[in-house]
């Protein structure tokens, strides 16, 4: 089989081994064939059918680097299986450079569909890029907060003002789960310039970051309980997931309660509020921080897109 064919049986295996539903498409009639349609896999990559038919039957042998990135996306191809695409279409895999923000249509219709649950999404270096309604009604409007305002690491370890407490045993795990992520998306994007500025500023202003960061120290996130201090329903006590994204470096961090709770009424009434009584006062830190004011700095600016290595004070070893 020419390399051409390769590529066009990997397209197809891949295609056929994921269910409408879960690229966040309709399931469609019941007994159809299992996977991904050719017009479906169109509607998410933005290419043609005619064109994913002559890629599939090896007739179209060149397609570029945008086109590969689109496929992979699509079809959430694992790093290995991406870098075997590139490969049979006969182009170098590309490094994973900055870390990406973007969010799959499947994870925007979940904040959608999911109203009643607090849900904001986080990036590989735990920025939060998007959230739903009441997770701004609960923790408070993220919208107007820039930068490392928004990074759930800088405000924890910095000892920032936040709505979210957490018992210490929970805490300790917490951040050396943090820390691991972070560790984790140094080895995925070892060019990102902004997050080994980000690792090397919390090393310098974090002893406890740079006890952790050295130590080498994994850990995986776990249901936890936390006490969100509201400034207007008072103390919600709910519980804590982190999800992850198949196929992406997304974490969504996500708040339940039980039916029939205090903290269910409450999220019942915030959903009706919104964030109207809260406004920006008291914006919250992105998971689960600390309360109450810590001896960190405020925040530093971000480098820009263009800022070099050698900006960072400190960069992060691996």
């Amino acid at each position: 089989m020419t390399r051409h064919g390769e590529l066009g049986t990997a397209l197809h295996r891949w295609r056929d081994r994921i269910a409408p539903a879960e690229a966040g498409l309709p399931a469609g009639e019941p007994g159809r064939a299992a996977g991904l349609r050719h017009e479906e896999l169109a509607q998410l990559t933005g290419l043609s059918v005619d064109y994913l038919v002559r890629l599939e039957e090896g007739r179209a042998t060149s397609p570029s680097v945008q086109v590969l990135t689109s496929l992979a996306r699509a079809l959430r191809l694992s790093d290995d299986e991406r870098r075997h695409l590139f490969l049979l279409a006969g182009q170098s895999p590309p490094a994973l450079g900055r870390v990406s923000d973007h969010i799959p249509p499947s994870v925007r219709r979940l904040l959608g569909r999911l109203p009643g649950t607090p849900l904001g999404v986080h990036d590989a270096a735990w920025n939060l890029i998007t959230w739903n309604p009441l997770w701004a009604a609960l923790l408070g409007d993220p919208a107007a907060v820039p930068g490392r305002g928004r990074n759930a690491a800088w405000l924890h370890f910095t000892g920032q003002p936040s709505r979210v407490s957490q018992s210490v045993e929970q805490e300790a795990r917490f951040e050396a789960a943090l820390v691991a992520d972070l560790r984790s998306a140094t080895v995925h994007y070892p060019t990102d310039v902004r997050l080994r500025f980000l690792i090397g500023e919390l090393r310098r202003v974090s002893n406890r970051f740079a006890v952790l960061w050295n130590s080498r120290i994994t850990d995986s996130h776990d249901t936890g309980i936390r006490t969100i201090h509201h400034p207007d329903v008072g103390p919600v006590i709910v519980d804590c997931d982190t999800l992850t994204v198949p196929g992406c470096d997304l974490r969504i961090a996500a708040y339940s309660a039980a039916p029939g709770t205090d903290a269910a009424d409450k999220f019942r009434l915030l959903d009706v509020i919104g964030t109207e009584m809260t406004g920006m006062a008291g914006m919250a830190g992105m998971t689960s921080q600390d309360p109450g004011p810590g001896p960190g700095p405020s925040p530093g600016p971000d480098p820009g897109p263009d800022s070099s290595p050698a900006a960072a004070p400190e960069p992060a070893d691996r």
